[in-house]
């Protein structure tokens, strides 16, 4: 879980500042589905300030909802109240994760950049179905759960050889390390999958959407990788969409 001690929590009803004066876009069966005419609006390169804050505010408000409606569908027991949140902090390289918060509450959160960089509300709507699945699939705990079994297995083994108390912490945080990536591109199309379910339902265009992986660097498909080639993620995408 990670801590949002710097992320500051903006009501809808506020979020037309969103704090980025200044700034300037970076260019670089189901139920039946909810439209949105202006979904699928052209590109929106160079937008100013208050166009990309409005284009925030219109995705959050109407992808949220559609969210929140599948996670109470899919899950027993699990918060679905969502919480959008906004790093305002300068000069972050673009970046949006999800958490949860000490109630369990759960959080997307977008930084500046982020929310710059996306060249229509389709990518934009597309990363947050993205990040909102990751907690649909409850993927944070079993994360911790893979690192949990992770580190004991190589302390363990550590152990047994007769390793020193260092080299046992040493191997526990390693066997923690791999652990937690054990399952990580699995989890991250498993998110693209159910983030375009998210996006198509909120009215929005899930394969124009998922272009933004065409402008950010390829992982490659590399052993204990956090993520999965941008090119699998892709097909995913248009797979998951053509079936809908």
């Amino acid at each position: 879980m990670r801590s949002l001690p710097s992320l500051r929590l903006f009501a809808l009803s506020a979020l037309s500042a969103l704090a980025l004066a200044g700034c300037e876009v970076a260019t670089s069966s189901a139920p039946q589905t909810e439209t949105r005419p202006s979904a699928a609006s052209p590109t929106t390169g160079n937008l100013g300030a208050n166009a990309a804050a409005r284009q925030f505010v219109q995705v959050v408000e109407t992808v949220e909802p559609v969210a929140e409606r599948l996670c109470r569908d899919r899950t027993r027991g699990l918060n679905c109240d969502f919480q959008i949140v906004v790093d305002d902090r300068p000069d972050q390289p673009a970046n949006a994760f999800q958490t949860v918060d000490s109630f369990g509450r759960p959080i997307l959160a977008f930084n500046i950049a982020m929310i710059n960089s996306v060249q229509n509300a389709d990518e934009l709507a597309f990363v947050m179905g993205h990040e909102a699945a990751h907690h649909i699939e409850n993927h944070l705990t079993k994360t911790r759960e893979s690192a949990t079994l992770g580190a004991v297995i190589f302390a363990g083994t550590a152990a047994v050889l007769g390793a020193e108390a260092e080299v046992i912490r040493n191997a526990e945080q390693v066997g923690a390390a791999v652990g937690a990536r054990t399952y990580s591109k699995e989890f991250e199309l498993e998110a693209d999958q159910l983030g375009t379910i998210i996006a198509h339902r909120a009215g929005y265009d899930p394969v124009r959407g998922a272009e933004f992986f065409a402008r950010i660097p390829d992982p490659g498909d590399k052993f204990l990788g956090t993520h999965p080639p941008n090119a699998s993620r892709q097909e995913v995408v248009r797979r998951t969409a053509a079936g809908l």
